[in-house]
């Protein structure tokens, strides 16, 4: 350390030793104080980081010069996804850094900061989170979609707390993650990520994710708002939809979250209304903070901020852009190597006061000291290894992809039995690993992965021959191996045919700047993920011909999609024998599919997106008011929100319906009612039920879904022959609407309460008056 450095650090020393003994809020303001400008606006900045170090060989990590230089000029507060390996940021198992090795490099860069800026404030690293963390070597967990269908909200605490402890060891401080996206339009590439289609299911399950990961670090809720209902499908387009349906549909799972404790929270690409979220005042001010109390960190995505210029155009160049979402409550910016140029011109030309500066850097700085970052800025390297993908994780992992499979049809060939003959397995999913695992995945070791053609032949007896061949590819048109396919179902007991799409990126895509992908003319297999809309939902390349092949060799055919959003599933629904989704689910995804085709498993994943019999049908979603048909095809979708088969079967009975006191004087978390039922077991298999509570108000001021809301469940273990009494409490919350100034009120009246099996099996009702 050079004398100049020993001063820095010396004088950054006194100033934090003069926060010791103060509350965080006091710590901050002592902080500030001290700032310059430049410190300041360092703070707001969070680039790009995985190009901060250079690998030379194994154990051996430098800090790159562009870090250095970053630094040195930018003095940014952090960097995101600097651990992440994928081929946009052309981190490969090789050059890439394994767990061990980022926990390392997090000591050197934070070691860095400390000693050669001023006031040596730590940095934070900020990674991406959704379905495990996005480095070489951590668990890779079910995609969104598939934790959705769990609808276990105690189990996605879990995998959230485990997410973010494999983060946290290797240094991350903020975790991206929930993707809390309302998901309407299944064209959208990134359904994937997402809760689904509902804002109670997202708000719950999204909200014990969160809850899990911040015992561990700062949760980020993803999109801020709207985005995953945008016109056309398209990645990032304009929402049309008022506000009133916007905070019931796209606001109120955002809400839950934020009232439970979220630390920061992202805006979205899209416009709302004419307006960008990452522009929107109305939304980041008054609703966010206002309205909810939300006093965390707003991060823009990557790059949406430079988009009010270059894309929405309601800014005419980065000057006014920054200035416009800095103005509107956005605190840090995601990934611009240039904005913290065009924020202190903002500044210096009035555009910007340093008031709202100094309220954005408070809170990035509170942020810093409740993470514990001042007092504990270094990683222990030792104990990395020990929660990187443990054996509780892989458990952990295969319980989550169990849990998340849907079984959608069964005519009795399901389970099968393990001494069969011949298995035969086909299809482009069936032993292909990255198929299987999804968008923002890290490269994997083949050994870490089992897919379902390994996990059927590890259930199998000796006895038993298992049959592969690809059949095709996702994509492509050959059909090359579709004879040696068909030779190969004609002499097997059954068919096991695993279909679907893919969100593999690879070396040859290309990308924005946002790290979306962009189609190109490479036939790789790759149909979903960010950038990858469809416009049409029907499996892609030669599946559909493969399967009716298949169906005419009159063999007992078990249909399995791994999927990334819900393809159409007409055929397979009409003629083969089972059919099942089970997503895209993680790295034990083989294991849980084939623990449930041999009835090791009793399958309960629920629907959490409605899948539409037409491309035609959308937007489709079970809380849209009844419609006609069509003049060539039915209304309602093919299977609906809430749906999935088990291999047992369950009874309700005996609805009663309990007003607490006077509703008018509760507040609105207060219980007002209580729904109680009977449910009974009375199947051949144990097996978990999935018991959902829906509500109808039959008249109010303003608009309602008229068809039905979600507004509890319960996921509940039972064994064969067992009966168990189920309540649910709803609070003033659940029975209100939102009045003319965005209030939520309750409206005395007419409601009707159903309990069922999904959103169209309703097996009791009760109508009340409040």
């Amino acid at each position: 350390m050079t004398f100049r450095n020993m001063i820095m650090v010396l004088w950054g020393m006194s100033v934090l030793l003069s926060c010791k003994s103060t509350d965080n809020d006091d710590k901050v303001e002592i902080l500030l104080k001290q700032m310059t400008l430049d410190e300041k606006i360092g703070q707001l900045c969070c680039p790009i980081g995985f190009n901060v170090y250079d690998k030379l060989c194994e154990d051996s990590i430098m800090l790159s010069d562009s870090f250095v230089k970053t630094i040195d000029t930018m003095k940014c507060g952090g960097f995101w996804a600097v651990f992440r390996a994928d081929p946009w940021s052309r981190r490969t198992l090789e050059t890439g850094l394994d767990a061990r090795e980022s926990a390392m490099l997090f000591n050197k860069m934070q070691r860095y900061v400390i000693e050669n800026t001023r006031l040596g404030i730590p940095l934070f690293v900020a990674e991406e989170c959704g379905h495990g963390h996005m480095a070489v070597g951590a668990t890779v967990f079910p995609v969104g979609l598939g934790q959705a269908a769990t609808w276990d909200d105690t189990l996605l605490y879990k995998v959230g707390e485990a997410v973010a402890l494999e983060a946290e060891v290797t240094g991350s401080v903020i975790g991206y993650g929930p993707v809390m996206d309302v998901a309407r339009d299944p064209r959208w590439s990134r359904v994937e990520e997402s809760l689904g289609e509902d804002p109670y299911l997202s708000g719950r399950l999204g909200t014990a994710v969160m809850k899990g990961m911040q015992r561990h670090l700062a949760s980020t809720l993803k999109h801020f708002t709207g985005y995953g209902m945008p016109v056309g499908g398209h990645n990032g387009a304009a929402t049309v939809i008022g506000n009133h349906n916007l905070l019931n549909d796209c606001c109120s799972n955002f809400e839950t979250a934020v009232k439970n404790g979220a630390a920061s929270i992202m805006t979205s690409y899209n416009a709302v209304d004419g307006i960008p979220c990452t522009s929107n005042k109305w939304l980041l001010n008054d609703v966010l903070r206002e309205k909810w109390d939300f006093d965390g960190v707003v991060f823009s995505d990557l790059g949406s901020i430079g988009a009010l210029h270059s894309y929405h155009r309601v800014a005419e160049n980065q000057l006014q852009a920054t200035a416009m979402a800095m103005n509107a409550g956005v605190d840090v910016d995601l990934g611009a190597s240039n904005y913290g140029a065009y924020l202190k011109n903002a500044v210096e030309t009035g555009l910007v006061s340093v008031e709202t500066v100094d309220n954005a850097v408070s809170r990035v700085l509170k942020l810093k000291f409740e993470s514990g970052l001042f007092d504990n800025p270094y990683i222990n390297v030792d104990k990395v290894t020990e929660v990187v993908n443990n054996d509780n994780h892989k458990r952990l992992a295969l319980k989550t992809a169990r849990e998340s499979v849907v079984l959608l049809k069964n005519n009795g060939v399901l389970p099968l039995k393990k001494d069969l003959k011949r298995i035969a397995v086909i299809g482009p999913n069936a032993d292909n690993m990255y198929n299987q695992l999804g968008d923002y995945t890290a490269p994997q070791k083949p050994d870490k992965i089992i897919t379902v053609l390994e996990g059927i032949r590890d259930k199998v007896s000796d006895m038993t021959e298992v049959l592969y061949t690809r059949g095709c590819y996702v994509r492509d048109t050959s059909w090359e191996d579709f004879e040696n396919a068909v030779l190969m179902a004609k002499k097997s007991d059954v068919v096991v045919l695993v279909v679907g799409g893919s969100s593999a990126r690879d070396f040859s895509t290309d990308y924005e700047n946002t790290g979306a992908a962009l189609v190109n003319d490479i036939m790789s297999d790759m149909d979903c993920g960010e950038g990858y809309d469809r416009a049409s939902l029907e499996l892609a390349g030669r599946q559909n011909e493969l399967m009716k092949l298949l169906i005419d060799t009159g063999k007992p055919l078990i249909v399995i999609y791994i999927e990334g959003r819900p393809y159409l599933k007409n055929y397979a629904c009409q003629y083969a024998d089972a059919l099942l989704t089970a997503w895209y689910p993680g790295e034990q995804g083989g294991n849980a599919v084939a623990e449930i085709l041999f009835g090791e498993y009793n399958p309960a994943g629920r629907l959490p997106v409605s899948v539409p019999r037409s491309v035609g049908q959308i937007p489709i979603y079970y809380s849209l008011s009844p419609a006609h048909n069509y003049v060539d095809e039915m209304s309602p979708p093919l299977f609906p929100f809430g749906y999935g088969l088990s291999y047992t079967e369950f009874e309700y009975d005996n609805i009663k319906v309990t007003v607490f006191g006077n509703v008018d004087s509760a507040n609105d978390d207060d219980p007002v009612l209580e729904v109680s039922f009977l449910v009974a077991n009375t199947g051949d298999y144990d097996g978990d039920e999935v018991v959902q509570l829906y509500v109808r108000d039959e008249y109010s001021s303003f608009f309602t879904p008229a068809e039905k809301s979600l507004k509890d469940f319960k996921r509940e273990y039972f064994k064969k022959g067992e009966k168990k009494e189920m309540r649910f409490v709803l609070y003033k919350k659940d029975l209100s609407v939102f009045d003319s100034d965005f209030n939520r009120v309750f409206e005395h009246g007419k409601f009707t309460i159903m309990v069922g099996a999904s959103s169209d099996d309703i097996r009791l009702k009760e109508i009340i008056y409040i």
